[in-house]
This record gives C-alpha cells, structure tokens and sequence, in this order.
C-alpha cells in the first residue's frame, strides 16, 4: 500500500473516531432553592435577602464555581406568609429537586420551614432567625447566621460598665425575640455589675409610652435599653422621652433602630442614640487601627459593598454570608450529601463578608459579634467593640434642656 493511501486510511479513520466519540457535555448547574417575601409585611426585607443571595451566587459563578458547576437560584415568592414558605419548600425538594437550599426570611417562617428541611435531611442557612428557641427544638439542619436575641443589647452594657454606670431599665417588646432579650440583658447587666431597676414589656402596636417612660423617668435609670423590631417605636420613644424630660446617660435600641430612618425622622433629636447593629457598610470605610481587624473578620466585605451598590442596591451581608457557608461547605465535602454537608458546617469556624460563623451543637450563632453605633453629627458612628471602633461614644447623653 502506497504511503498516501496509508495516510488516507488514517484521516478516516480519526474522522470516523471523532464523530461517534461521546460529546462531554458541562455539568449541570447546582440548584440552590428558597422562598423570599417579595410581596407582603416583609417584601422590602425579603427583596434585600433576594440580592444578597444572588450577589453570593454571580461571585461564586465569576469565580469559576463550586466543584466544577455553576451555581443557579430557584427563588419562590412567599408573600410573608409562613404556611405558604412550608409549601413552597415542599415543592423545591420534591418536585424541582434543587440540590440545596437557602433560608427565608424571617425567624417566623423560618421555624415551621425547618421541619420540612429537617424531614428532607437538607442543611439550611437560616440568615434572619434570631430566636434561640427555633434552634432549641432537637434539630440537626438549621444554622443561624445572627447573633441569638441574647446579646442584642450587649455592646451597650458593656460600655455601660466600661463608663461606671451602675442602673439599667429596659423597655422590651412582647414578641418571641422578646424573652430572649430579656433574659439575656438582665445576666450582663448583673455579670458587669449593674442593677436592673425597671422591666417593663409593651404590646406591639403600642404608641403612647408615656407611662412607661413615667415609671423609667421616677427609678431615673443610667441607662435605658429597648428591645423593638420596628423603627417607628424607637422614633416615638424618643419624642416622648424628649417631651417627659426623661434624661438617662446612655439611651440605646436593639437593631432595627439602627437603620437610617430613625435620624431622617428625628432629625437632631436622635443624636447620642446608640443603636445595636449586627452588620453596617461603614465596616469598610475604618481606617486607622481597625482595617487589619476588618480584613481578617470580614473578608471580602469592601467588594461586597462595592459591587452591591452597583449590582444588587440594598443586597443583605447576612444573606450573602449564609450563601458563602453553604458554598464552602460544599467545597470542603466535595459533594452535595445533605449529612455530610450538616456535619460540615456543624464544625465550620469561618469567616465570611458578614463576619464569623461559628454555632454551638444546636445550631445557634456563637461566633457573630454585634456591633454598637451611636449617631453623631448625623452619621453612625461604630463605638463597640474596641478593636472595630474607629470613633469615641460621646459620653454622657445631655439631659434634653441641654441640647439644642
């Protein structure tokens, strides 16, 4: 056989090869299911949990991915309701078998959705479910990413402490994160050394305080500490402390408070309010003595707010850093086993944009550390803990006929 005729053969050979070989095809994306309030009480909160989740997911995917595949949402609109967040999760496992699954918001649909997560064996990130009783329940697949209801109001006793107060009266709502505030402010405040004059509960919808704030202005506290869930409490309270002449020397809110919306309604008035918070975009802006601490706590938080602001207006840390353990999890297992993935994030001591992930067996947030701001010349300014605070509270709070 002549050399071109052997040569011919070859090519059709290789030719004939090529077009029976099996095409590899990519893998499939890894699905990643939830249902968010995108309508209803809580839409404005569930829209930012929303972009959170999927900022996580395209810098995950830019990245290259997780095990080799591209991640993709599976998002439901639950309408702040809990018994359609249960059907809707329900739906996601069974019948679009999505290979993970992500919280809802709120701790109100997040209790009744962990049953059937718990049923399924799917690990869940719970981003927003600070009650500790969700967790306290024989679960073995819910994970909180926020610090519990316990030490919302931590930073503001300790510096309290710090500063020689020696009395606390606190205003709390009653509402399920309400007895875990309680609890858990009163045990500071006897830890650190200070008395507890003044408990008083408030039903929710309250909007006279007065006489609650009469019964706080006759103990004349050091401090007064309220636990609310809702903004236009804490803007209340302050007129009415303002209009009772109730002057203690530190006044502090648990987080919600601590949105801006406070200072945009009272104006000057809400200066000297510290306020809880759990994570704030101020975190990046630290400079001196606190930007190493902010590189190690909260990596990549400076292209988080970058990129949120461009992307994804609004998008939730907590959401995003709940997305980051699954993602990690997924990637020191190498697979997508839900009781594997558990016992991994069981054991994860890691730090994501929102801070450290640490829980103890049961699933409650231990690792988290809040943060305390107070706002001064209009601007929140992080006052706790020491090594993240790049400003001083002003210490005392002036009594009302002081100020301007």
């Amino acid at each position: 056989m002549s050399n071109a005729r052997k040569a011919f053969g070859v090519a059709v050979l290789v030719a004939l090869a090529s077009a029976v070989a099996p095409v590899t095809e990519a893998q499939p994306p890894i699905r990643i299911g939830a249902s968010l309030a995108q309508t209803g009480a809580y839409a404005t909160y569930g829209q930012n949990q929303l972009r959170g989740y999927q900022l996580c997911v395209k810098h995950t995917n830019d990245k290259g991915g997780v095990l080799g595949r591209q991640l993709e949402l599976v998002v439901y609109d639950d309408a702040s309701d809990p018994a359609t967040a249960v059907r809707l999760y329900e739906k996601l496992i069974t019948r679009d078998k999505v290979d993970l699954v992500l919280g809802p918001f709120s701790g109100f649909i997040a209790d009744p959705v962990a049953d059937v997560t718990e049923k399924h064996k799917m690990p869940m990130m719970a981003p927003v479910a600070a009650f500790t009783s969700i967790y306290r329940k024989g679960r073995k697949f819910i994970f909180s990413m926020m610090s519990p209801a316990e030490v919302l109001l931590e930073g503001l006793i300790d510096l309290a402490a710090k500063n020689g107060l020696k009395t606390v009266a606190l205003i709390i709502a009653d509402d399920p994160a309400g007895p875990g505030i309680r609890q858990g402010t009163i045990e500071r405040a006897k830890k650190k050394g200070l008395q507890v004059v003044v408990v008083d509960a408030y039903p929710q919808g309250t909007t006279d305080f007065s006489a609650i704030l009469t019964r706080v202005r006759a103990a004349n506290p050091d401090v007064l500490g309220v636990a609310t869930s809702v903004v236009e409490d804490g803007v209340a309270i302050t007129r009415q402390m303002k209009a009772l002449n109730v002057n203690p020397r530190m006044v502090g809110f648990t987080p919600s408070v601590s949105l801006p919306r406070l200072y945009e309604v009272l104006g000057g008035d809400a200066e000297f309010v510290y306020v809880a918070s759990v994570w704030v975009p101020e975190l990046v802006e630290i400079r001196a003595g606190g930007l190493i601490p902010i590189a190690r706590q909260y990596p990549g938080a400076r292209e988080f707010v970058e990129s949120s602001r461009k992307e994804f207006p609004g998008a939730s840390s907590n959401a995003y850093g709940a997305c980051q353990i699954l993602v990690e999890a997924v990637r020191r297992v190498g697979s997508l086993d839900g009781a594997k993935l558990r016992d991994a994030i069981s054991r994860m001591d890691h730090n994501t944009v929102f801070g450290r992930f640490r829980v103890d067996r049961d699933g409650v947030q231990i690792g988290h550390k809040m943060l305390l701001l107070q706002w001064q010349d209009g601007k929140r300014v992080i006052v706790w803990p020491e090594e993240l605070a790049p400003g001083k509270p002003r210490f005392p709070t002036p009594p009302w006929s002081q100020r301007p």
